[in-house]
């Protein structure tokens, strides 16, 4: 790989002459096969969200989320606050089967001069994990992230600790890039934070695989994928 110098000499990056800084992400409704992301509405989600994290067991899903468990009417309240916000921006996720709102999760650290934003404050219940509703819930957000909205860069980054968030990006095709160390407190705890991130240049084999796993034809009677995700992306590759 050639080394680009300026004019003293020095190495630099990659010009982008043709480079303006992205749009803002709107509150819109994203369609899927299985899943339809909504814009987080207090009134509309709470009553199904209550439902959806109450099934749970215990409140082990809430250890490396920065707010949370709640009771019902702190969660009403978190949904008001989150509904308001614009970074992060908040999603509900419909299961299009029952029509109610099984999870959510977030765009946030929305940068559009870089063209770069993170997805985060994922929150799925029980009715959503391990389902084809998550992996399509995920794979809706990055297509908005880069075909709708040309954004170059898209990060993951969870608690170095939380062991199935790792294992859930590097699923759905993030890549490693290291640990921050003591890089944020949250209740109570020092967190050293594991970063994960998807390119632009990577996206359209990605893209490809997330269409081949999410399509009828990869799923028996059952509902059983027939191909893993990774499996699809490393055929691809």
């Amino acid at each position: 790989m050639s080394v680009r110098l300026n004019e003293f000499q020095q190495p630099v990056g990659e010009p982008l002459p043709e480079w303006t800084p992205r749009p803002l992400p709107e509150r819109m409704a994203l369609a899927g096969r299985f899943c339809v992301l909504e814009p987080l509405e207090s009134a509309r989600h709470y009553e199904d969200l209550l439902a959806a994290w109450r099934s749970a067991e215990d409140d082990r899903d809430w250890t490396y989320l920065p707010a949370g468990p709640f009771n019902a009417e702190e969660l009403r309240d978190y949904l008001a606050r989150a509904e308001a916000s614009r970074d992060p921006l908040h999603f509900a996720v419909i299961d299009r089967q029952s029509g109610r709102a099984v999870g959510t999760l977030a765009l946030m650290r929305i940068e559009p001069a870089h063209g770069v934003m993170e997805v985060g404050y994922v929150t799925f219940s029980p009715a959503l994990k391990r389902t084809p509703l998550s992996t399509e819930s995920h794979f809706l957000l990055m297509r908005y992230a880069f075909d709708r909205l040309g954004y170059r860069r898209y990060e993951w980054k969870c608690d170095s600790l939380n062991a199935p968030s790792r294992r859930a990006a590097e699923r759905l095709g993030f890549r490693y890039e290291g640990l921050f160390r003591q890089a944020i407190v949250y209740k109570g705890r020092s967190r050293d934070t594991a970063w994960f991130s998807i390119i632009d240049k990577e996206w359209p084999a990605l893209r490809e695989a997330f269409e081949r796993w999410l399509d009828v034809s990869n799923f028996d009677a059952a509902g059983v994928q027939r191909h893993s995700l990774a499996d699809l992306r490393q055929q691809r590759a």
